[in-house]
C-alpha cells in the first residue's frame, strides 16, 4: 500500500470511533503454501511477516488492544513436524522481536495454557512479557495453546478451588468470573476478524465475543494486507452496535 493511500485510510478510520480491542483468527497459511507447492510451515512463516505488518498498522490506528489466535488447544492434533515448526516460530518471534516491539511501544502478553510447553519456550514467553511490560502504545496478546472452552473450564475449576478454600462466596457475577479468565484486565473484543473466508469462531474467545462484531475476509492470511485490515476497521465503524437494546429515535 502506498504511503499516501495508507495515510488516507488511517485518517478515515481516526475520524470515527476506533475499536478498543481487535482480535484476529489468521486462517489460511497452509492453503497459501499448498497453492505454491511449499510445505505448510512456509505458509506459517509467511504469516509471521503479515502479522508484523498488521501489528504496526494497529499501532498506527491507535487500537489499544490487539489479539492474535496463534495456536489452539486442538492444533496439537496436527502432524508432529508442523506442530514443532509452529512452536519454533513462536520462540523465534518472541526472541527476535523484543527490541522492535519495545521501540514501537508494543507490550507482549501470551494467553493460554502453558502446561505442555517446553521450558525453553516458557522462558522465551516470560522474557518477552517482562522486557515489554513497560510499553503502553499497544497491548498485543498472542493466544497460544488457547481454547475458549479450556479457558472457561480453567476459570470454573479456579472458582471451585476458591470456594473450597473459603476465599470467595458461592455467587459470582460476570465481572467476578471475567477476572478469572486468561484475558483478565482486558476489554472484550469489539471486532473479530477472520481471514480465508471462513465463518466460525473455532473455539476462540467464546465468553468475550458475546457482543463482538465479526468480519470475514476472503484473503488467505499471508495475503492479508494493512489495507485489508483498514477495510475491516471501516466495516466495523459502519455497524450499528446496540448490545441487545435499541437506540432512541
Amino acid at each position: 500500500m502506498g504511503s499516501k493511500e495508507h495515510e488516507n485510510l488511517l485518517n478515515m478510520i481516526k475520524a470515527n470511533a476506533v475499536p478498543t480491542h481487535v482480535a484476529v483468527v489468521p486462517d489460511g497459511n497452509g492453503r497459501w503454501a499448498r497453492k505454491r507447492g511449499l510445505p505448510r510451515i512456509a505458509g506459517h512463516r509467511a504469516g509471521i511477516e503479515t502479522l508484523k505488518r498488521i501489528v504496526r498498522t494497529a499501532g498506527d490506528i491507535g487500537i489499544p488492544y490487539f489479539t492474535l489466535f496463534a495456536f489452539s488447544t486442538e492444533n496439537w492434533k496436527r502432524p508432529e513436524a508442523e506442530v514443532s515448526g509452529l512452536l519454533d516460530l513462536l520462540r523465534e518471534y518472541l526472541d527476535s522481536g523484543i527490541e522492535q516491539n519495545r521501540e514501537n511501544g508494543v507490550r507482549i502478553r501470551v494467553i493460554g495454557r502453558r502446561q505442555g510447553l517446553s521450558r525453553d519456550l516458557i522462558r522465551a514467553i516470560e522474557r518477552a512479557e517482562a522486557e515489554t511490560a513497560a510499553c503502553d502504545r499497544l497491548n498485543f496478546q498472542v493466544a497460544f495453546n488457547y481454547g475458549g472452552r479450556a479457558e472457561i473450564m480453567d476459570a470454573v475449576n479456579t472458582v471451585c478451588s476458591l470456594i473450597r478454600a473459603g476465599k470467595i462466596a458461592v455467587a459470582l457475577d460476570e465481572k467476578d468470573f471475567s477476572s478469572l479468565l486468561y484475558t483478565a484486565g482486558m476489554p472484550d473484543p469489539d471486532l473479530i476478524i477472520r481471514s480465508s473466508g471462513e465463518l466460525r469462531l473455532s473455539n476462540f474467545m467464546l465468553w468475550q465475543s458475546a457482543y463482538a462484531e465479526f468480519v470475514s475476509c476472503p484473503l488467505l492470511w499471508p495475503d492479508f494486507s494493512p489495507e485489508e485490515f483498514c477495510s475491516c476497521i471501516l466495516e466495523y465503524q459502519r455497524r450499528d452496535r446496540r448490545f441487545g437494546g435499541i437506540k432512541a429515535p
